[in-house]
């Protein structure tokens, strides 16, 4: 926290000048304040509406008044989005929303010193309907004031997608597999759009665009759908828990087991795409691609891998080509001397091969450690480098605080509503006070375990744990699945403290004079610009335009992703499962509005 330079301060009740107010009714309090918001919103007097605020609150924004994601501080800022977007944006009809399980009106205490009221309310705007979260606090003179408020586009007034009611309703006696295989093959039209990649990210995006009326092909290097995750180190496993990682318009079934692994998931995505009739070219590459700024098109040549080439014109390209672009290797002198195999994390596959041998894993974190059990579970004279500190939290400690609101009881919707609620700022303070104590209590033994023999662990950027790595870097940290007791316990070296100097015939040596003999070297040292792919694909002068994809921005929003990259016609979708599962449906709606006349960038000017 020392060297934390964010000013935000959480709204403790010390801080207030209050106290403990469990005693008011949460659903008078949401209908009193809710009641002056709208009152206030109908008569456009923003003035009204910032002053419903504390002065330090926030206002953060998917799509629904900014076309865009965006976080307003303080009431000066959020006085100029609603200068600027309310009368443009038409937002009404604002209701209370408390008939649905959970989603009604709570007081909530989330710390001893910190307790707010959350709410939900409906909207609509000129093009849309909308969820929003309230967040507020109570005052000394018994008023309260929101803290933060989220206000969400959920769906486009003359283009809802296509679910219940709204499904095809037409009988078919025959022609459906040729109708499938003509859609598929485009074979009297182009597509919209093109998402380059069929994982998750690549298939759910698909999903979206489709069922929102947008015709989109998924093109994919690989052989079959979900190759992505079956081509991938055979023990790898989700970290995360089956609730956080539903796929949108088909879950699991309730026999799924709460952790997924990888080959498991790869045929549910292939069994996903098949039955959402998404239109996927598999062994297919691009081999050329060109823009046309005067008609904002793209012209895709693709290499269908024995099926000819087809030359495609398109409006939108998406890139879901996974967490990251190229492999990451560091150059070390003497490789070719290394009698040896060394190969990147996403070139290795099973332990199995490499049994009664010596390893070295360079790298440590997920994907480090999961290599590392699989070669000490085979009994394999494995020894973990670490280059620097990680961190290290239980499976456990995940579940717990994403169980949250990722569990049985809490629809996938409402909770991808609530996980997106809070601004970056918040969450940070937030977690900066949750992780110190995960670490002194439900973590303390496998970290002080850790700490005994070496291993360095720490607690995330300014202290605010996994969420604020995954955020920013996309890494740096081990979700521990069993890994960390074997360390403990020795089975699993570390070498640390010591920068590798150069390979030898037998394997690493390192700039303290020490040598680590090896058979196998796997460098699981992680993935380069996201931007990587879509350079190769699209060229420098594109790549240009894009200054950054994913990393926070000045806002604390996820830069370039789901969002305006800096190039019209050109998108990201990367993401975990609930962040892509959630925003892939944003970023669907933002092409279609687009597409419809409804959506001109130029027109939003905050």
């Amino acid at each position: 926290m020392a060297t934390d330079s964010f000013p935000q301060r959480l709204p403790t009740l010390h801080r207030l000048g209050v106290t403990d107010p469990s005693n008011v009714s949460s659903s008078e309090v949401a209908t009193e304040w809710l009641n002056a918001f709208s009152a206030a919103i109908t008569q456009s007097d923003t003035a009204a509406v910032v002053d419903l605020f504390l002065e330090d609150g926030f206002w953060k924004d998917v799509i629904a008044l900014t076309w865009d994601f965006r976080t307003f501080e303080g009431r000066k800022d959020i006085k100029k989005l609603l200068d600027a977007r309310l009368v443009a944006t038409g937002l009404n009809e604002l209701r209370l929303l408390q008939s649905r399980p959970l989603n009604e009106p709570v007081l909530q205490k989330v710390y001893h010193d910190l307790v707010w009221l959350r709410f939900c309310f409906g909207f609509t705007t000129k093009h849309g309907k909308g969820t929003a979260v309230a967040y507020l606090v109570p005052l000394p003179d018994s008023k309260w004031k929101a803290y933060t408020l989220l206000t969400c586009l959920d769906s486009l007034t003359n283009f809802p997608q296509k679910l219940g009611p709204l499904r095809n309703w037409e009988t078919d006696h025959g022609s459906w597999e040729e109708k499938r295989r003509q859609e598929t093959e485009f074979s009297n039209n182009d597509p919209t759009v093109i998402v380059i990649g069929a994982g998750h990210s690549g298939l759910e995006t698909a999903g979206r665009l489709k069922y929102i009326g947008v015709p989109t092909l998924v093109i994919d290097k690989k052989p079959r759908v979900g190759d992505s995750w079956r081509d991938r180190y055979k023990a790898l496993c989700l970290h995360t828990t089956i609730w956080h990682s539903q796929t949108p318009y088909l879950n699991f079934p309730p026999t799924w087991p709460v952790y997924t692994p990888a080959a498991k998931l790869a045929d549910w995505l292939e069994a996903y795409a098949s039955f959402l009739e998404l239109d996927v070219w598999t062994a297919s590459t691009i081999t050329k691609t060109s823009w046309n700024d005067s008609t904002k098109t793209w012209s895709v040549e693709v290499d269908r891998g024995g099926k000819g080439t087809r030359v495609l014109t398109v409006k939108h390209l998406v890139f879901a080509t996974g967490s990251g672009g190229r492999p990451k290797v560091p150059d070390i002198p003497g490789k070719a001397s290394f009698k040896g195999s060394a190969v990147h994390s996403s070139e290795f596959k099973s332990a199995a091969d490499h049994i009664g041998k010596k390893a070295i894993v360079v790298g440590c974190c997920n994907s480090a450690h999961d290599i590392a059990q699989d070669f000490c579970s085979r009994g394999v004279d494995i020894t973990m480098y670490q280059r620097s500190s990680t961190l290290v939290i239980s499976q456990e400690s995940v579940a717990a605080m994403l169980g949250v609101v990722y569990n049985e009881d809490v629809p996938t919707e409402l909770a991808d509503t609530y996980n997106t609620s809070l601004p970056w700022a918040v969450v940070r303070r937030l977690q900066q006070r949750m992780v110190p104590m995960v670490a002194e209590t439900t973590d303390k033994e496998i970290l002080d375990g850790l700490a005994k023999v070496g291993f360095k662990t720490n607690l995330g950027i300014h202290g605010a744990g996994l969420i604020s790595l995954y955020l920013e870097r996309g890494g740096g940290y081990y979700v521990d699945t069993g890994a960390s007791k074997s360390i403990i316990d020795g089975n699993i070296k570390i070498k640390n403290g010591s920068a590798i100097e150069s390979f030898t015939e037998n394997g690493l040596r390192f700039a303290d004079g020490t040598e680590l003999q090896a058979d196998i070297v796997v460098f699981a040292t992680g993935y380069g610009d996201h931007r990587d792919f879509m350079r190769e694909v699209c060229g420098d002068e594109v790549a240009s335009k894009i200054t950054r994809v994913w990393g926070l921005d000045e806002e604390g929003q996820s830069a370039g992703v789901w969002r305006y990259c800096g190039h019209d016609g050109l998108w990201f979708a990367n993401g975990d499962f609930a962040l892509l599962r959630f925003h892939s449906l944003h970023l669907a709606m933002q092409i279609k509005a687009i597409e419809e006349g409804i959506l001109n960038k130029a027109d939003i000017v905050i």
